[in-house]
């Protein structure tokens, strides 16, 4: 089983980090707004820890849950710092429910070691890449909410609950565009420098990592195009977000789920 792997310490983190997240996803009738927000700040303090555990060990340990947890941390992380920006911002059941979700996952399956091919670039390129994960992750939270702010406006609910739909809107394409130059730099390192990254004999090449990868980009830029030039908005724009984050998604942690998963490589 791929949970052996785990250490002890990284287990006690994970199971106490999802506990941790989990009490206010199932309690969240019966908690206030700051009781609910103080568990999971002490979730995402857990969370941390555990990512920084796996990091650090030599050799490093990375791979598709791993990726799926520090991009929920991300997630977590910003709103978190806009929740006290945007006080009318509630804490969400369901961010922690996926953190808890995120933090297991990475405990059963924790990755492989990194190649020993690799230079002391590849962290800088995984950072980027991460980072453009959430970044996306963040902006699809936001069109989900400005999908229902604008349904609640629609069915004429209490337009003061949440934040204004013109002020998600505005969110949700900033971090769109944050995510774009990130996944630009990433796949520019790549591509550019494949050698320096991974080491002689791993340049860049057409694998299935690569192919989403580019589609990502391709769909993330007629996103960003669309909406300054046609000013695409509302529930077309999501659609398009929602598949570039597929494709995205797709692309890294879909083949190395296929590879340590299903093909156990």
């Amino acid at each position: 089983m791929i949970l052996a792997s785990a250490s002890p310490v990284s287990v006690t983190l994970s199971v106490l980090s999802a506990c941790a997240y989990a009490w206010p996803a199932f309690r969240t009738a019966h908690l206030s707004a700051t009781s609910a927000r103080a568990w999971v700040a002490f979730a995402w303090f857990l969370h941390g820890s555990v990512l920084a555990w796996g990091l650090l060990q030599t050799p490093a340990q990375f791979g598709f849950a791993p990726a799926l947890s520090v991009t929920a941390w991300l997630v977590a992380a910003v709103y978190a710092v806009e929740s006290q920006i945007y006080p009318q911002l509630q804490t969400r059941w369901t961010l922690s429910a996926l953190g808890a979700f995120a933090v297991l996952l990475a405990c059963v399956f924790p990755g492989s070691s990194l190649p020993d091919t690799a230079t002391i670039w590849l962290p800088t390129h995984l950072a980027f890449g991460i980072a453009s994960y959430g970044l996306f992750g963040t902006a699809v939270v936001h069109a989900w909410m400005m999908n229902r702010a604008e349904a609640r406006i629609r069915q004429a609910a209490d337009p003061h609950s949440g934040l204004p739909l013109l002020t998600l809107e505005r969110l949700t394409y900033r971090f769109v565009a944050a995510g774009f130059v990130l996944l630009t730099a990433t796949l520019a390192m790549g591509y550019g420098f494949g050698d320096v990254v991974y080491g002689q004999g791993h340049a860049w090449h057409w694998d299935h990592k690569t192919v989403f990868s580019v589609l990502s980009w391709v769909t993330f830029a007629v996103l960003l195009a669309g909406r300054v030039r046609f000013g695409w908005r509302g529930k077309r724009a999501a659609a398009v977000l929602y598949i570039g984050s597929a494709l995205l998604l797709l692309a890294y942690v879909g083949s190395r789920f296929v590879l340590e998963v299903l093909l156990r490589r």
